[in-house]
């Protein structure tokens, strides 16, 4: 009877086989924390030294990133926070550019008419004025009050105040129409108006003017005063300018 020629050689077991290519892949694998092989260590726990880890523990694991790891020096930081920095500086200065209180100018330009009654004991005026608002802001301007009063030798004569006045637009120049009422009582001045001696009878009006705006969040005063000539006489007062 004649032998197979490898029936002197037994059959591995596969269990066997499997062992001994782990113990292969293991001497390959660098050991767990090394980074050139050097290191005399454990084998990693978590994929034990295979490169795999168990499915499902994905979220659970971190990893070790060595120190000169390419991912660990972005490229051209220098220049994004050069360019972040500037667009930071540039919406700072737009911003105050825009949004700095300007100026709010009160400007008489004329006197319009002088309305002119004569009643037993006074001289009542009806003096009608043209006055400019300009706003230098990039924001309109809300007018709270306005108030105006007059005086005549430095006494005061008459009062008008208005708070319907209608917002200045921004940038703009926005004329109002102002009247007020001067009755004078005064012996002498009605003499002195009334007096037929006399062709002409001027007198100098003192006019102070204050109006409260409010824009950007405050609020603020502005005051004018103003000195114009009128006559009592009669209504010959013709449209002038304030100078």
């Amino acid at each position: 009877m004649v032998l197979p020629r490898n029936s002197n050689r037994t059959r591995m077991d596969p269990e066997k086989t499997k062992v001994m290519e782990k113990e292969e892949t293991l001497r390959k694998v660098q050991r767990y924390g090394s980074i050139n092989g050097s290191s005399t260590s454990d084998s990693c726990p978590t994929c034990q030294g295979t490169g795999r880890i168990p499915r499902g523990q994905q979220d659970q694991l971190l990893a070790v990133i060595p120190c000169n790891d390419v991912r660990l020096q972005p490229r051209r930081t220098k220049l994004y926070v050069c360019i972040s920095m500037a667009v930071c500086l540039l919406l700072c200065c737009l911003i105050l550019f825009f949004f700095f209180p300007r100026s709010v100018t009160l400007t008489p330009v004329s006197v319009l008419s002088v309305m002119v009654y004569f009643r037993p004991d006074s001289v009542d005026m009806e003096v009608t004025n043209l006055i400019n608002m300009t706003n230098e802001n990039f924001v309109p301007v809300q007018i709270v009050e306005f108030t105006m009063q007059g005086l005549l030798a430095q006494t005061v004569v008459g009062h008008t105040k208005l708070s319907n006045l209608t917002a200045i637009q921004s940038r703009s120049r926005q004329p109002y129409i102002v009247q007020i009422d001067l009755p004078i009582k005064d012996q002498g001045l009605n003499t002195y108006c009334k007096s037929s001696s006399f062709k002409i009878h001027t007198l100098f009006l003192q006019l102070q003017m204050t109006m409260n705006i409010s824009y950007l969040s405050h609020t603020e005063q502005i005051s004018q005063e103003v000195f114009e000539y009128i006559d009592c006489g009669n209504n010959s007062t013709t449209p002038h300018p304030v100078r």
